[in-house]
C-alpha cells in the first residue's frame, strides 16, 4: 500500500502521503509505479550479486580451500574484496539513474523520458517522502 498526494493539495495530505506528485498530472502516478518497480529490481539485483560474491569469497578468505588446493587469501586482500562487494552494490544502485520508461509520449516530441534518480524527483514530477 502506498499513499499518493498532489503537491498542490492540502498540507495534511502532502504530509501523510508516501509519494507527493508535484504536478497534478495523473500520468505521474504511472511514472511513480514504474520508478518503484525499477528500484525494486535494482535492490533485488544488488542483493543477488552481494550474496553470490560473498558465498564465493568468504570460504576462500576463511581458508576453507587451503587443505585441498593450497588456496588462501591474505587478510588485506580479503578486506579489499569485501570493500569491492560494497562498491558493486553501490554501482548497481547507480544504474537506476539511467532507467527509462516508454509509458507516455511527453509534449516536446521526445518518445522516451529519462527517470530521475530517487532524491531528485522535482524534475521528474515526483518527490519521495
Amino acid at each position: 500500500d502506498v499513499g499518493l498526494a498532489i503537491g498542490s493539495g492540502t498540507e495534511v495530505a502532502v504530509e501523510a502521503g508516501h509519494v507527493v506528485l508535484i504536478h497534478g498530472d495523473p500520468e505521474d502516478v504511472a511514472r511513480a509505479v514504474e520508478l518503484a518497480r525499477a528500484t525494486l529490481r535494482r535492490i533485488k539485483g544488488g542483493l543477488f550479486w552481494a550474496l553470490a560474491y560473498n558465498v564465493a569469497a568468504i570460504p576462500v578468505a576463511a581458508g576453507a580451500l587451503y587443505p585441498a588446493f593450497g588456496l588462501t587469501l591474505r587478510p588485506e586482500l580479503a578486506g579489499a574484496a569485501m570493500a569491492l562487494s560494497s562498491v558493486s552494490v553501490v554501482l548497481n544502485a547507480l544504474l537506476l539513474r539511467w532507467t527509462t520508461t516508454g509509458l507516455f509520449q511527453p509534449s516536446g516530441g521526445r518518445a522516451r523520458e529519462e527517470l530521475e534518480p530517487l532524491g531528485s524527483g522535482a524534475s521528474a514530477g515526483l518527490e519521495p517522502m
